[in-house]
């Protein structure tokens, strides 16, 4: 289904060349004056040089071709050369029956769908999940849902870290405290036990416990190293241990991240390209890429056209080790040769930019990546407390995430319990949809690369631009469609009309709006758009709502129009949250 701008744009294109002038001149654009017009088209200004012609000339003449216009109430020239334009109640009504009768509401899909890798998350094992790690989970996911429902193939990896030295460290742990278990006993022939000697919670106080330690104990870190080469190197013992540990971190992790509504395709990490490292790094030798300096091996990224210094990316360290640029060069390569996908998407703080400009030019480089893989840096801003400083515990710690989410749990169920009396089960439940709608909202309504402070009582307000406000608008519409049928309506019988008032008109406005609204969030990977989009879908409805007697108007044609109008503004605030991630409850 074509786009409402499009479709104007064409028609106001078509009387300017019928008046003799250049066609692009009549490109049509919102208004920048919603007291005046609903649409503009400030082309006349553009033409006047080329044409030696006043604006308000060239304007007029348009305006003449499109006095009898289907799609147009009023279209007037004014000073010095803007086309103010109205639509047709008619028209407008008749476009969005067309979106409320199409599959994703007429969204144009891709003639190419392209197939999107998006890297986000990248927690570590053995590790408890911090607020530090909320930012990538929700805005990966929402960039994910977004591109998907656009049409395109997307595949969602984790990109988990666990191959490094924090497994030999937490092995190290865990030999001095119990020395008898026999993934240490390098002569066990026998199976290895089925049942982790650790829990989560054993797992996650083990690992900083043993990184303290050798920070201060030289010979231990020389212990936790040698476990490292014993795992990376393929000794059973270490290597039972170590699916031990994954497994137990991953059905944490995955535990976690279904509490933020965050699902991932893959579930790689960096272990998952450790045996392709060596042939990598002969291919960069052979094509003459890689080169020693100071001991380690290096390619040289820097262009001519740099006006900053990039320095070398590091392939392996003086002692033969791999960093996470080998790790990630790898998985690149990876990606490229069983996925071949057109794009891949990192979602990471944007701290990393260097870090990836040095990775994506070697990969470049080096072939690893050819021009037709995309490889795209999306780097987010941190999330502060009031203060303005990254966002801490009152002591100062940095907070796990299931302990704010649990907070948010918290105020929401509070919230609830104040204002009325509900069941505790469906309060608990209410609270925790809620609460992840005020966590991603309060997020994703900020461009991913800004710093924002994550204001807890702020974000749970069901007033103002907060998830709360956008759910308690769905809400309320439910509310008045279970009226409705509860009176005897259907709503399978009701048919839009054309709007009767100025609020009902402004909504179908906001309405119309959403496909080109998805095609921009797409382009560029932007959920904020989304953000913006339905915090105004929201407040148009709650003006219409507040100006507008639903339920009890006596014309019945006319309140069927309304009752259709709702059902579309709520399918398509319900589509919208869904792309930033979370969900409506029935009742609030």
């Amino acid at each position: 289904m074509k786009k409402i701008l499009d479709m104007i744009s064409e028609e106001v294109m078509d009387a300017f060349e019928a008046a003799g002038y250049a066609r692009e001149l009549g490109k049509v654009t919102l208004s920048n004056r919603p007291d005046l017009c609903e649409y503009q088209c400030n082309g006349a200004m553009a033409g006047a040089k080329q044409y030696k012609k006043a604006p308000i000339m060239i304007a007029r003449d348009a305006a003449s071709g499109l006095e009898n216009s289907p799609l147009f109430e009023e279209v007037n020239a004014v000073g010095p050369g803007f086309l103010n334009l109205k639509l047709r109640p008619g028209f407008l009504r008749d476009y969005l029956e067309g979106m409320a009768g199409e599959l994703k509401f007429g969204l144009e899909m891709p003639e190419k769908p392209r197939r999107i890798v998006i890297d986000y998350g990248g927690p570590n094992v053995a590790k408890p999940l911090h607020v530090g790690h909320l930012r990538s989970a929700i805005i990966g996911e929402s960039i994910k849902r977004i591109a998907r429902y656009a049409g395109h193939e997307v595949i969602g990896d984790i990109h988990l870290g666990d191959w490094g030295l924090q497994m030999g460290l937490i092995m190290t742990e865990l030999q001095e405290r119990q020395p008898e278990l026999v993934y240490f006993d390098e002569n066990y022939e026998g199976e290895y036990p089925q049942e982790a000697p650790f829990t989560i919670s054993q797992l996650e106080e083990i690992y900083p416990t043993a990184s303290a330690r050798s920070k201060e104990d030289g010979s231990y870190r020389e212990k936790a190293m040698n476990a490292t080469f014993k795992l990376q190197n393929g000794v059973p013992g270490y290597r039972a241990l170590w699916q031990h540990i994954i497994r137990v971190s991953v059905e944490d992790l995955k535990k976690n991240y279904r509490n933020l509504n965050v699902e991932f395709d893959l579930w790689k990490g960096e272990s998952d390209v450790h045996d392709l490292i060596p042939g990598m790094v002969e291919r960069m030798k052979k094509g003459g890429y890689a080169y020693i300096s100071e001991g380690a091996l290096v390619v040289d990224v820097k262009e001519e056209t740099d006006t900053r210094e990039i320095p070398p990316c590091m392939i392996l360290k003086s002692d033969g080790a791999a960093l996470y640029n080998t790790t990630d060069l790898a998985t690149i390569m990876e990606r490229v040769e069983k996925i071949a996908p057109d794009e891949i998407i990192y979602v990471v703080d944007k701290r990393q930019e260097l870090y990836f400009e040095q990775v994506f030019r070697c990969a470049r480089k080096t072939g690893l990546a050819g021009p037709g893989t995309g490889l795209r840096f999306l780097g987010f801003g941190t999330m502060n407390g009031k203060d303005g400083k990254p966002f801490k515990t009152r002591e100062g710690g940095v907070m796990r995430l299931e302990t704010l989410l649990e907070e948010i749990n918290e105020v929401m169920y509070r919230k609830i319990m104040e204002s009325r009396q509900v069941a505790e089960e469906e309060a608990r439940e209410t609270a925790r949809v809620v609460a992840l709608s005020a966590i991603k909202y309060g997020d994703l309504s900020n461009q991913a690369s800004k710093d924002y402070i994550f204001d807890i009582d702020r974000f749970t307000s069901s007033e103002g631009d907060t998830g709360p406000y956008i759910l308690y608008t769905i809400v309320r519409i439910k509310s008045i469609l279970n009226k409705f049928q509860e009176g005897g309506g259907s709503l399978e019988l009701v048919t839009l009309q054309p709007a009767v008032n100025l609020s009902e008109k402004a909504l179908m406005l906001e309405l119309v709006g959403f496909n080109a609204m998805v095609e921009t969030a797409c382009e560029e990977i932007g959920p904020h758009r989304v953000a913006a989009y339905i915090y105004d879908l929201a407040n148009a409805f709650n003006h219409f709502y507040h100006e507008t007697k639903i339920l009890t108007e006596e014309n019945q044609d006319r309140k069927a129009g309304f009752i259709a109008l709702l059902l579309l503004t709520r399918d398509v605030l319900e589509t919208c949250i869904d792309l930033l991630g979370f969900s409506a409850p029935e009742r609030m």
